[in-house]
């Protein structure tokens, strides 16, 4: 296998036929930003037209037929699909493109990989690993057809057989083990939780779409100096800083969490349960967004949708309107028309403007 950083990829969306061009394109334009975070180098990209998936290869045999034969020329080793993948969908594109030595992955695929990259911490790395197994778990479908081949033929209950069964318990047990460990970590962030509570400090939490400038604005609001990066799944740790608010001479704890982003899928929200409690628990949440984004109110949407999913959606929140430093006028007046009701503010914490206006909004809700 190729280093990380040589591999070659062609990435493949399916497309209704009713999705016009500009949606495609965006759906595209965010796997390939995904894969440049990754490392990857984008080849090609490939729309394939269908209505609904198909059944056992999710973009049909002939595309698979077409990968085949193009890939090995352009010197692709990787194929990824923009959508989640059933075990036998994963397996029957395997088997296909095995012999031209092109490997497969889903989107979870992907950002599991971007999460293993940027972990930092013990507890964030065997958050991804949980939901690794429990994404990977499914697909001993696949490879318990291939031990069956081995040990005896379809039909047989031959070595291939018990194989699939010693790695489904193995897989069971890891998950156990590390279900095991990261609860020792949420007792200790229980007690820092309830130490917080005695002393009577509140806590603000900082959410959002990934790249939206969260990291950024916590550095800038607490001093600290976290790692930031313009790309996608920067931060995973939860990083707490204390916010002076000089209007009520106290303290208030802001914490940063891991970005969210359309269509995370439900294991990998869980998988990272831990790390975002500091946002079920925070007395408000800031919601940060990219003003200068073409796609702000899709993402205020996908924020809002897994915020419900966190059972947070009726915790007080405050938008806050970041990067006004590059979003255009037309941009500014689009939002504000839109957010006419809802209670926000306009900062860039990169330049530090509109950073007192947020200050004094945060001390008067908390």
């Amino acid at each position: 296998m190729k280093d990380d950083k040589q591999r070659k990829a062609i990435l493949i969306d399916l497309i209704h036929p009713r999705m016009n061009k500009a949606q495609s394109m965006d759906r595209m334009g965010e796997l390939e930003e995904l894969v440049n975070t990754y490392g990857g180098i984008v080849v090609i990209k490939k729309y394939q037209r269908r209505t609904s998936p198909h059944p056992r290869t999710f973009i049909g045999t002939g595309k698979i037929e077409e990968i085949a034969e193009e890939g090995p020329e352009a010197g692709i080793d990787l194929m990824i699909i923009n959508d989640i993948l059933k075990p036998r969908q994963t397996f029957e594109i395997g088997e296909q493109l095995r012999e031209a030595g092109i490997q497969v992955w889903d989107r979870v695929d992907l950002i599991l990989k971007i999460f293993a990259k940027h972990a930092q911490t013990t507890e964030a790395r065997l958050e991804i690993e949980l939901a690794s197994i429990r994404h990977m778990g499914p697909r001993i479908f696949g490879m318990g057809m291939e031990l069956s081949r081995q040990g005896g033929g379809i039909g047989t209950s031959g070595i291939g057989e018990t194989n699939t069964e010693i790695m489904r318990r193995h897989l069971k047990g890891k998950e156990q083990k590390i279900k095991k460990k990261l609860e020792k970590y949420q007792k200790v962030r229980d007690n820092h939780r309830k130490g917080r509570r005695r002393k009577g400090l509140k806590t603000v939490s900082i959410v959002g779409y990934t790249n939206a400038g969260k990291t950024t604005l916590l550095n800038r609001l607490t001093g600290r100096e976290e790692y930031v990066a313009d790309e996608l799944f920067a931060t995973l740790d939860t990083r707490v800083g204390s916010l002076w608010m000089p209007g009520r001479q106290e303290q208030v704890l802001v914490s940063d969490t891991i970005g969210f982003i359309k269509e995370l899928p439900p294991e990998l929200i869980k998988a990272f349960a831990s790390t975002l409690s500091e946002a079920v628990d925070a007395d408000f949440l800031l919601h940060v967004v990219d003003a200068s984004d073409t796609h702000v109110f899709e993402h205020i949407a996908v924020v809002e949708d897994i915020l419900r999913k966190l059972k947070v959606g009726d915790k007080p929140v405050l938008l806050v309107c970041n990067k006004i430093d590059k979003a255009s006028e037309e941009a500014k007046v689009r939002i504000k028309e839109r957010l006419e009701e809802m209670p926000h503010v306009w900062i860039s914490a990169h330049s530090g403007e509109g950073i007192d206006a947020l200050i004094e909004e945060i001390e008067g809700r908390v």
